[in-house]
């Protein structure tokens, strides 16, 4: 992968390489990419779609295994996403967010209510206070995205058959002195919609 010129390394990073030395640093856990700061070695042509398909070079990354190996290793900068080792970080593209909640668990009610989200790439987490969720409405049409934090600053796209079971999970509630149907989870009330826009 790395080839010694007049004693300096080039590094070419390719998905292969990235993928053996992520495999070296997780050792089954997640590995500690915010202690990470490799030099950057560029961009590589991996693309995570709004769904939460991973393509490289175009083409539908599917083996299941490889897609979580490299979740693992996602970095969030500002407003980029890199896959980071501990020697090497590359930029790649993130359409929305870079993981999907696609299914949910819920314990007790109302204020003791829990949910408990899980991604496409087997994340897990209980919403609350490290893990909010949050509501982004399409200034043109109303339409909502849901949102939760993940990790490092990374968010889970909510996908919308989980979205439709929040809201029968909904309640309203006084937040900021308003009146809002939303949910609980983790002691914690995370808005939707302001009741009085409720049809």
């Amino acid at each position: 992968m790395a080839k010694a010129t007049l004693g300096q390394n080039i590094v070419k990073p390719t998905a292969e390489g990235l993928a053996a030395s992520a495999r070296a640093a997780s050792k089954g856990g997640l590995p500690p990419v915010h202690l990470w700061n490799p030099p950057f070695c560029g961009d590589l042509d991996i693309r995570i779609a709004r769904d939460g398909t991973w393509f490289y070079l175009g083409t539908p990354i599917g083996r299941k295994p490889l897609v979580r190996l490299f979740s693992t290793i996602l970095k969030r900068e500002g407003d980029q996403y890199f896959l980071v080792t501990p020697v090497e970080k590359v930029g790649i593209t993130v359409d929305d967010a870079p993981f999907v909640a696609v299914d949910f668990d819920v314990a007790g009610t109302g204020p003791d209510q829990n949910i408990t989200f899980h991604t496409n790439v087997a994340d897990s987490m209980t919403a609350g206070a490290d893990h909010p969720i949050r509501v982004q409405r399409n200034p043109d049409n109303g339409e909502p995205s849901p949102y939760v934090m993940v990790r490092g600053g990374m968010e889970a796209l909510i996908d919308r058959k989980s979205f439709y079971r929040l809201v029968d999970l909904g309640e309203p509630a006084r937040h900021n002195g308003a009146d809002w149907f939303g949910l609980w989870s983790g002691r914690r009330f995370f808005p939707i919609i302001p009741v009085a826009e409720l049809h």
